[in-house]
């Protein structure tokens, strides 16, 4: 008697798909996710893997200028007549390499060392001339000082921010000059004073007499 299609089927065993996976099919590793973009992976989010190395060589090169900011002693060293100038008026401190280098030591002790270098960029910014490094030094100074994702974080009002904002689709050497100028006067009634009443400040007044004294 020929046997019944259903007994042959019996006798033949689970059918291909209804058996288990085999031991390589269970070992094989899972379907690796979708490479990203290394860009995306930085905190600017930024899409060009190029501009992120170019951002990074032209900020190294910049800190190497602006970063190492000569102290008092290694400036010339200041006359007792300049320290004392530093009282009259800001812009006399601001005016004088060693009075900004005795004040941005200052400023770091109040951890706003941010404001004299973002002051210092914009002065940098302003001086030069090539368009094409206006407009990589414009990016850079935003990056550093002017983005919410930075730690270096200036204060700027939301009007003078929205406004660098707009400029920063046409950089120019005076894309920041009303940031700069908000920053300047943010020094001037909020640090200046206390740097005046400060020990570095004291200290350098009375070498000054000390130098009078033994001269005379």
């Amino acid at each position: 008697m020929p046997t019944p299609p259903e007994a042959e089927k019996q006798h033949t065993g689970p059918e291909e798909g209804d058996q288990p996976p085999s031991m390589s099919s269970r070992d094989a590793a899972p379907p690796a996710p979708p490479r990203r973009n290394p860009c995306c992976l930085c905190w600017c989010c930024c899409c060009s893997c190029s501009w992120n190395e170019r951002r990074r060589a032209w900020r190294a090169s910049r800190e190497s200028r602006l970063q190492p900011l000569p102290s008092c002693e290694a400036c010339a060293t200041p006359s007792p007549e300049e320290v004392r100038s530093w009282a009259q008026s800001f812009d006399k401190l601001m005016h004088s390499p060693a009075g900004r280098s005795v004040f941005r030591e200052f400023l770091r002790t109040e951890y706003s060392e941010e404001n004299m270098l973002f002051w210092l960029a914009c002065e940098e910014l302003k001086a030069e001339a090539n368009q094409h490094v206006v407009d990589e030094k414009a990016r850079l100074i935003y990056e550093d000082y002017v983005s919410i994702l930075s730690p270096k974080e200036v204060s700027l009002d939301s009007r003078v921010r929205e406004g660098v904002n707009k400029k920063m689709q046409e950089p120019s050497a005076h894309t920041f000059d009303d940031a700069q100028l908000q920053i300047y006067t943010l020094m001037h009634r909020d640090s200046y004073p206390r740097f005046l009443s400060s020990p570095a400040y004291r200290a350098l007044l009375l070498r000054g007499r000390s130098t009078s004294s033994s001269e005379a």
